[in-house]
């Protein structure tokens, strides 16, 4: 099975506490520090009297500063570039912890009453600042919300909080149930089953499972209002939009998700892996359209650069594609056949695909491994983006993407991988490192950003293929989304009319002002 070996911690830190967030690897050398907020602007506060009735719903309620910095830290590098000058990004903000669904719904109703603003918080390991409460008010810690509910073992579907962390989940599915949900995304162990909807992630094996909004049967939410809703759970319906689907990749801005129901896998009992280099990217892209096309589905079809095959795999004078399946032999020996066919005929060199197979599993989570090679000074900032785009252009925005990063000033090295596909396109992972004057970070890292999106846009690409939009691709939303921005604004004003919910995300106003 390719992915059992993921279920322990996969970033080996002596620190790691099961089933509580990581801190970022950055956090170690930086105290809180007693400077400004480097991302709050206007800031609301919650009266000593709001406190007093979050006290009396809630499970436990903290307002120290230093605490506060410490539990609404990311993941993020623009959180990291503040956090290392000694300006914390969030520093003013209640933490609230809620107990169970009950608690959530009586806290949402405090800020509701009061027009206070509230952000959910859970792993923290977002890597775009969404779950930082720029206005302040309540920051809703839910991770003890933390444990299954029921397991159907007829139907394949699994009932769980939402705060359960994923090493957590997947540990009981398999011991328990005999039971995987296939979903591995990086932040695996840091990460959880509610934040993988919210941010409408994709774990490393989707060609295979799929990415969270596939896997979601059911979930319950609160409202911006404090009432709760059920979105039901079967496979399939013609019952009006489906709007189990609204609430996946929200962001925690049309209300909490509570609870989730997940379509699961038999753990599978056999895997084989191939690999392959390509003379140019474009001819791996060809190749994996023509795998996907002809109607096999590996669960891993990954793609590296140049750059990348020799940073992961010491071969950088080629395009290194790792193609590995899991599940029936049958299924898996004729999925391999074909990958075998159309890689024998379009490939420069046959690789090992075992060896290959089994750095990548020994590897594949460690993050910021493509900045290697390059020193880090003070001024380094290192940072990925993940795209998605039909076939059609992908090998274009591949090469357009990296010269426009490329062609900031400061910046090291671009590069990218393909990670997830489809029948019909996939996401390109970009890499972007730079290394500028300490004070000119924020400067170089959004001019590298802008540039990448002012490709992807043009291209009519997704801007997100899984990490969400949080704070980082806010300025790009409504050129991105085009005429249906409005749609979503509107979705926003009905749902949450006093616009509580974690403003200031997806680039949405806010009634609170503007973030720094």
């Amino acid at each position: 099975m390719i992915s059992r070996q993921t279920i322990t911690h996969p970033f080996n830190r002596g620190d790691y506490v099961v089933g509580a967030p990581t801190p970022p690897r950055w956090a170690a050398d930086c105290p809180p520090g007693d400077g400004p907020a480097s991302l709050q602007g206007e800031v609301v506060r919650v009266p000593d009297a709001v406190v007093a009735e979050l006290r009396a719903v809630a499970a436990a309620v903290c307002t120290d500063r230093d605490e506060v910095v410490r539990r609404t830290r990311d993941w993020w590098a623009g959180t990291s570039i503040g956090e290392t000058d000694g300006a914390p990004a969030t520093p003013d903000a209640v933490i609230v912890e809620v107990a169970d669904e009950d608690q959530v719904a009586a806290v949402v109703r405090v800020c509701a009453a009061h027009e206070i603003p509230l952000t959910v918080s859970a792993g923290r390991s977002n890597v775009l600042g969404a779950a930082l409460p720029i206005h302040g008010g309540v920051v809703l810690d839910v991770c003890a919300l933390n444990r299954i509910v029921a397991f159907d073992a007829e139907s394949m579907i699994v009932e769980v909080q939402a705060g359960m962390f994923g090493d957590l989940f997947e540990k009981e599915l398999q011991e328990v149930h005999g039971a995987t949900t296939g979903h591995w995304p990086s932040a695996f162990a840091i990460s959880t089953v509610g934040g993988w909807a919210a941010c409408r992630g994709a774990g490393q094996l989707s060609t295979r499972y799929g990415k969270i909004e596939d896997m979601v049967a059911g979930l319950d939410v609160v409202l911006p209002d404090g009432s709760t809703a059920s979105y039901g759970t079967y496979p399939r319906a013609a019952t009006g939009p489906d709007l189990r689907q609204l609430f996946i990749g929200s962001e925690g801005t049309l209300g909490v998700i509570t609870r989730l129901r997940l379509r699961v896998h038999r753990l599978p009992e056999y895997a084989k892996g191939l690999a392959y280099g390509f003379a140019t990217f474009a001819e791996g892209l060809d190749a994996c359209r023509e795998i996907l096309q002809r109607g096999a589905a590996p669960a891993c079809l990954r793609l590296y650069d140049a750059h990348e095959s020799g940073t992961h795999f010491g071969e950088p004078g080629t395009n290194l594609l790792l193609i590995a399946d899991e599940g029936d032999p049958v299924l898996v020996d004729a999925t391999m056949a074909i990958v075998a066919d159309v890689c024998g005929a379009a490939a420069s060199v046959t690789l090992d695909g075992d060896a290959v197979l089994d750095r990548w599993l020994d590897e594949r989570m460690l993050v910021g491994k493509s900045g290697d090679g390059f020193a880090k000074g003070p001024g380094f900032v290192a940072d990925t983006c993940e795209i998605a785009a039909p076939w059609s252009s992908l090998a274009a925005i591949y090469t357009e993407v990296v010269a426009a990063i490329e062609a900031v000033p400061g910046t090291l090295r671009a590069s990218a991988h393909q990670s997830h596909a489809y029948t019909d396109g996939a996401c390109i992972y970009f890499s972007l490192r730079g290394d500028v004057e300490r004070s000119r970070r924020r400067e170089w890292y959004r001019a590298a950003w802008d540039a990448a999106n002012d490709v992807l846009i043009r291209h009519g690409a997704a801007i997100s293929h899984h990490h969400g939009v949080g704070l980082l691709r806010s300025p790009y939303m409504e050129r991105a989304l085009g005429s249906g921005f409005g749609t979503l604004a509107l979705v926003k004003q009905a749902l949450d009319p006093a616009g509580i919910m974690n403003p200031g995300k997806l680039g949405l106003s806010s009634r609170f002002g503007a973030g720094a």
